[in-house]
């Protein structure tokens, strides 16, 4: 079992990872969320030894990675996928690796099996692909069989076949009794890995529980309702009979209705009762990604905004626009609030979604978030006039103040 008591990471003025307390324990898959920058990285590093903690400690079985004897038989890890010499054949750098731990050779050639490497033992990987160098990351780590297992986003550059072979590893290391602590990025993916999830934001932890429950506390439940589309006049009648209701009505995109305030059976008999047929009556079922953006929305660090220079080719009238081709029409944007539905209303049901856990923190205001940033105005750049060109190329270099790239 891996446990975090009161982590806390700083690099000079920035700090990474602040007063974390979790625990990983075995049988189940753990999934480690959080934005770009929330201290996943930091954490694992920890972890591993890798990063002295500036406060608190982590363990794993009880003690520190540091004091465990013969590291690699009881802890495998995959956090750099590129962390190889280039020069050496993929048999080469698990051997070496096995050597150092006092892992017999044949056990080599074991794990080559499992990741589907066998073809490619001997050649160097510095020539290999993203995938192929996923797959040699994840040999690694199941060198000594160990007993914890952490992996640091393990299908990046993975077909469909590779992710799910690796959603079946992960899952059939668990059910062997293993502790697993996976990160990544992937929604879906995870929603399809993992049993319980550790969530953190800005190094601070948010959420510690099961995916259902993580689901159920962050996502308000809706019914989905349509109507004939050849009949308007229908769906006019019937959102009129839903608000006298008391229920929210807001149109979608695809012609159909979304409804709060009521359950089902109560929609179905207003419908009936108003003489409206229905074409669809469904329950919203959230998704681990919709409930993931609706409590994580105030901790993003990086935002994107609008491109300051588009339709810039179509601006410049006929001459600067090439033969054959038509300007640019600007159309509106959808709504991107499908993660973020009307918020529940106290002590009203809310229909196939159960509603949040009993003293569960709900989603914080955009108006009330501290961290809600505003998006200033766009203004045209002022105009500079033309600089000289340097005598000398400029430096390439980088900056010396650039933060660790393990504060992700």
């Amino acid at each position: 079992m891996i446990e975090a008591v009161g982590l806390t990471k700083r690099y000079g003025a920035k700090t990474a990872v602040y007063n974390l307390s979790f625990q990983v324990r075995p049988g189940t898959v753990t999934g480690f969320l959080g934005p770009n920058g929330s201290g996943k990285s930091t954490t694992m590093r920890m972890i591993l030894g890798l990063d002295r903690p500036t406060a608190g400690r982590v363990t794993i079985g009880g003690h520190a990675f540091r004091d465990l004897p013969n590291a690699p038989r009881q802890v495998g890890a995959l956090l750099d996928a590129k962390a190889v010499h280039g020069g050496r054949s993929a048999r080469n750098h698990l051997l070496s690796l096995a050597q150092l731990s006092g892992i017999p050779a044949s056990r080599v050639d074991e794990v080559l099996g499992v990741v589907g490497l066998q073809e490619v033992a001997k050649k160097r990987s510095k020539g290999f692909s993203l995938g192929m160098g996923q797959r040699l990351g994840i040999a690694a780590a199941l060198l000594g069989d160990p007993q914890v297992l952490l992996f640091d986003e393990p299908v990046n550059g993975l077909d469909p076949e590779g992710i799910l072979w690796v959603r079946n590893l992960m899952k059939m290391l668990a059910s062997e009794g293993r502790t697993v602590f996976v990160s990544s990025h992937l929604m879906s993916e995870m929603a399809l890995t993992a049993e319980h999830l550790i969530v953190i934001g800005r190094g601070q932890l948010l959420a510690d529980m099961s995916v259902r429950e993580f689901i159920a506390a962050n996502s308000a439940g809706f019914a989905r309702v349509r109507t004939p589309h050849t009949d308007p006049a229908q769906r006019e009648k019937l959102t009129g009979v839903l608000t006298e209701a008391g229920g929210h009505v807001l149109p979608e995109q695809d012609g159909a209705l979304r409804v709060t305030g009521l359950a089902l059976p109560r929609i179905a008999d207003l419908a009936h009762e108003a003489d409206v047929r229905l074409w669809e009556l469904a329950p919203h079922q959230a998704s681990l990604e919709e409930a993931y953006m609706r409590m994580t929305q105030g901790a993003v660090d990086y935002r994107s905004t609008d491109d300051q220079l588009a339709g810039f080719a179509a601006q410049q009238g006929a001459d600067g626009v090439l033969p054959g081709a038509q300007a640019a029409v600007p159309q509106e944007a959808p709504q991107q609030g499908w993660y973020a539905p009307p918020p529940p209303q106290p002590g009203v049901p809310h229909p196939g979604v159960p509603g949040p856990a009993p003293g569960a923190p709900g989603p914080v205001p955009l108006d009330q978030n501290p961290y809600a940033r505003p998006v200033p105005p766009a203004q045209a750049p002022a105009p500079t006039p033309p600089a000289a060109a340097p005598a000398t190329p400029p430096s390439l270099s980088k900056s010396d103040d650039t933060t660790p790239e393990d504060a992700r």
